[in-house]
């Protein structure tokens, strides 16, 4: 395989996840005691210096994001780490968590630190069940050897919401409540969990934050592309040679990705198209295959980098197919809260459904495509903003699979 960065995986096979004797014989925790050694506006302007943006769907500044909680007076603030890793395809939070999880609640006893709260929560889905009792343990230790101070950690499980994945509806869900999103303003960092300050960033922003502050903001900027520094774990799937995961920097292109670390498509059959960022993801032809992974260059392409999940296809595969299976699962997986989203996934799969058993029309086409930007605009949050994403992207770049089924 071509070179690795490794930065979140420098632990990986290398320590016992379930000794914290072993993570800390890695410098682990020497990030946090940095940081102690810090004022609160210093840390944070470190960590807005470093460039690290969220490693989610938002790509927000997560110095800005830490500013806004802690210019925020209350008595009570909260640090959630989003481990809800609801996408398709997508494991590289389980692999970190499994693997290094004292990197994880180090990140968040610093964000606890830099913005005076003394509370965490882990919101990890359901259906990871294995991977709480790792993490339990390791809040156990942690508190054992007291090097999380008074900052207390908690998890908490989801019940296998997709739409869970939004921070607010995954605050919702930690009160107790359905898991629907908040309108918004106010944003979480202002008005969050329980009305306090909240920060929520996912497991790979939080387990950055230790080796930013042990080698320093300018080492992490000096990585990848300058808008969005930094690796980035990306996990492979579908008909590529070499399924497994990969940690890179930021400006290795999506070529490289398939070709380099994925070995390309096997059995001598020709590549077709792409989808990165898990099932909201747009679908990337050939064409496009020399943009950088990094987080602005895949937008301008219609494009997102999301939870890093690389789905390639094959010439055999049909786009129209697949699309119907992505438009099954967001019909499903609504919470129903928005109209645009509630009705817009349904009609979306129904007209996908119509076209894939030949009873499409090149109207339907032109209805899809206005559905969906209506949708893009008019959702209440990212799960019906992003539902229409692959729909856009393949019939912008495979429209040919779509008029195929016409009769």
């Amino acid at each position: 395989m071509a070179e690795e960065m490794r930065i979140l995986m420098r632990n990986y096979g290398k320590i016992d996840p379930l000794n914290i004797d072993d993570y800390i014989n890695a410098n682990g925790y020497k990030g946090l005691e940095k940081a102690r050694a810090m004022s609160q506006t210093d840390l944070i302007e470190e960590i807005k210096k470093s460039g690290l943006r969220g490693r989610g769907g938002a790509g927000f500044n997560a110095g800005m994001k830490w500013g806004f909680s802690y210019n925020t007076p209350a008595g009570q603030k909260y640090v959630v780490c989003n481990a809800d890793e609801g996408e398709p395809g997508t494991y590289k939070d389980r692999l970190i968590m499994e693997n290094d999880p004292q990197s994880v609640l180090e990140g968040m006893a610093v964000c606890g630190y830099a913005i005076g709260s003394n509370k965490g929560y882990i919101y990890c889905r359901g259906e990871y069940p294995y991977v709480v009792e790792k993490l339990n343990t390791a809040i156990e230790q942690a508190k054992a050897k007291g090097v999380l101070g008074d900052f207390d950690i908690e998890v908490r499980m989801g019940a296998g919401a997709y739409v869970c994945g939004e921070e607010s509806a995954l605050i919702e869900s930690i009160e107790g409540h359905r898991g629907e999103p908040r309108f918004k303003p106010p944003f979480p960092p202002v008005t969050g969990l329980w009305g306090k300050p909240t920060i929520v960033n996912n497991v790979e922003t939080f387990a950055n934050i230790p080796v930013i502050l042990e080698k320093g903001a300018d080492w992490f900027a000096g990585i990848g592309a300058k808008s969005y520094p930094g690796t980035k774990l990306m996990t492979l799937t579908g008909d590529v040679a070499n399924r497994t995961f990969i940690e890179v920097p930021t400006d290795t292109t999506i070529r490289q990705v398939i070709f380099d670390f994925g070995g390309g498509v096997p059995g001598g059959k020709k590549f077709k198209a792409v989808q990165i960022g898990g099932t909201s993801g747009g679908f990337i032809p050939e064409s496009l295959l020399d943009t950088a992974i990094d987080f602005d260059s895949m937008g301008a392409i219609g494009a997102t980098l999301g939870s890093g999940a690389v789905f390639v296809m094959d010439e055999s595969r049909d786009v129209v197919d697949v699309i119907k299976q992505i438009t099954n699962f967001f019909e499903h997986e609504s919470c129903g809260k928005c109209s645009p989203c509630r009705e817009g996934t349904k009609r979306m799969h129904e007209m996908v459904k119509n076209i894939y058993s030949g009873q499409g029309t090149a109207a339907d086409l032109d209805l899809l495509e206005r559905l969906g930007t209506v949708m893009c605009k008019a959702c209440l949050c990212g799960l019906g903003q992003a539902a229409p994403s692959p729909v856009l992207t393949t019939l912008q770049h495979f429209k040919s699979d779509y008029t195929s089924k016409f009769n």
